[in-house]
């Protein structure tokens, strides 16, 4: 089966993964950090992409953002993708392909799941083990939607805004999120979503995203379809 025709709207957010070919390592010193960030900043604001949150791991990258232009993702990430790898193989003496292919993504439904995502991406580090408190990894967002680091990249969606009327309360409310951990079937959901370029959300969300794009964007069911025969 045909890989799904990948999908952009304006004003919906997306979950982007990043991952390295094979789990090759991507970043392997504060310097391949700083390189990516920083082109992250400069494609994004080209492209009108507003980035909310992000992690960069040592072989794979989370992105939440929003488009303001149609393909604005697609033509970030391609162009990111391909400068960072000139800048890598360069680095490194090495030749050949560093990422696994197209990136994953998923649309996410704001109101049920945007904040949930912004979780699901900070507790990254948490998961994996490298840290015990979101806070205590360096490069992510969550220093910046949390505690209040100024940045110049990072993007504050309208729902985060919401969460309180002054900077304070928003940090105080937004760390009350992090009391609890993604639950596990969230996880999941979010996983195979983002892996199969589907969307996160319930099915109205994903009925009318069907209806405007003309493409599915919701889990099969796996087996043969119903009235198959051989």
């Amino acid at each position: 089966m045909g890989r799904l025709l990948r999908i952009c709207p304006v004003d919906v957010p997306e979950h982007v993964i990043q991952r390295g070919n094979n789990h090759q390592i991507c970043f392997t010193c504060q310097q391949d950090f700083i390189a990516y960030v920083g082109w992250l900043k400069e494609y994004s604001i080209k492209y009108q992409v507003q980035i909310h949150a992000w992690v960069l791991m040592t072989n794979h990258v989370h992105l939440l953002c929003t488009p303001s232009q149609p393909w604005a993702v697609s033509h970030m990430m391609q162009d990111l993708g391909r400068q960072y790898v000139r800048y890598f193989n360069t680095s490194y003496s090495r030749s050949g392909t560093l990422w696994e292919g197209r990136y994953k993504s998923c649309l996410v439904q704001t109101e049920s799941y945007l904040l949930k995502l912004y979780r699901y991406i900070e507790l990254n580090p948490v998961r994996a083990g490298m840290v015990t408190e979101p806070a205590d990894y360096f490069w992510s967002s969550y220093q910046i939607n949390a505690m209040g680091k100024e940045s110049a990249l990072c993007s504050p969606h309208p729902l985060y805004l919401a969460l309180g009327e002054t900077k304070a309360l928003r940090l105080q409310n937004y760390r009350a999120l992090f009391s609890e951990a993604v639950d596990s079937r969230e996880c999941d959901e979010i996983r195979i979503a983002t892996n199969k370029n589907l969307a996160v959300g319930d099915s109205e969300f994903k009925h009318q995203l069907e209806l405007l794009t003309g493409r599915r964007l919701h889990s099969q069911k796996a087996g043969r379809p119903v009235g198959w025969s051989k």
